[in-house]
């Protein structure tokens, strides 16, 4: 069987927002596939970053895949503008809302990708018994909030544990997806333990070369 390509979605939390149009065309100039959009609120997470206008309005510069990652309280207050502003995919994290099957049920009714992620402290028990019903796991790899930081090399073992669950069960068809240190010294391992979707954010928009970067990532 042939392998699957990786898919590489640069975290625009890493762009210069003074060009942003350059930036986001960067992406697919790169041959990267997705482009990752983190929405961080002060609460959640401790930093803000940017919300559904801007997603809005950098929707007709790509038609990239928009993975929207929402690092919010209550995410269910901000479904219909997320999906409205262009996002494909809507991540919204388990530790966040009290009703997460009722956040899936929105998200699905919006016609959009249904994510859920987890941060590094959350076991997957957790959300084991809304797998068949959702399109993306996104496994933080990192404490969320900040760019930059070391891969935490327990979450991958999450990243096993869930392959291992969709291997054996038909009704799972999720992808997985990894966010957090994952640059080209750990991309291997990253890759071996059976992702479909790596976040690179400062790695990839701080790479002397784009293209090669996301070369290198894929073929780790």
């Amino acid at each position: 069987m042939k392998e699957k390509t990786l898919i590489v979605a640069p975290s625009v939390l890493s762009a210069d927002f003074s060009k942003i149009t350059e930036e986001i065309e960067s992406i697919k100039a790169a041959k990267a596939q997705w482009i990752h959009l983190d929405v961080m609120d002060g609460n959640f997470v401790p930093n803000i970053t940017f919300g559904h206008k801007f997603i809005k309005d950098i929707r007709s510069k790509s038609d990239l895949i928009f993975d929207t990652h929402l690092m919010v309280d209550h995410p269910e207050t901000h479904i219909e503008d997320f999906a409205q502003a262009g996002s494909d995919y809507i991540t919204f994290h388990i530790e966040a809302t009290t009703h997460a099957h009722r956040v899936i049920q929105q998200i699905r009714a919006t016609g959009k990708k249904v994510g859920i992620s987890i941060i590094p402290s959350t076991p997957l028990y957790l959300i084991e018994e809304l797998l068949s019903e959702i399109d993306l796991i996104l496994i933080m790899t990192v404490n969320p909030g900040y760019g930059g930081q070391k891969l935490l090399d327990i979450c991958i073992k999450k990243v096993m544990r869930l392959k291992t669950l969709r291997d054996t069960h038909e009704d799972y068809s999720f992808l997985i997806s990894v966010d957090g240190g994952v640059n080209l010294s750990t991309i291997k391992k990253v890759k071996a333990s059976g992702v479909d979707i790596t976040v690179a954010g400062s790695a990839f928009f701080s790479a002397e070369d784009k293209t090669i970067f996301v070369e290198k990532m894929k073929n780790a």
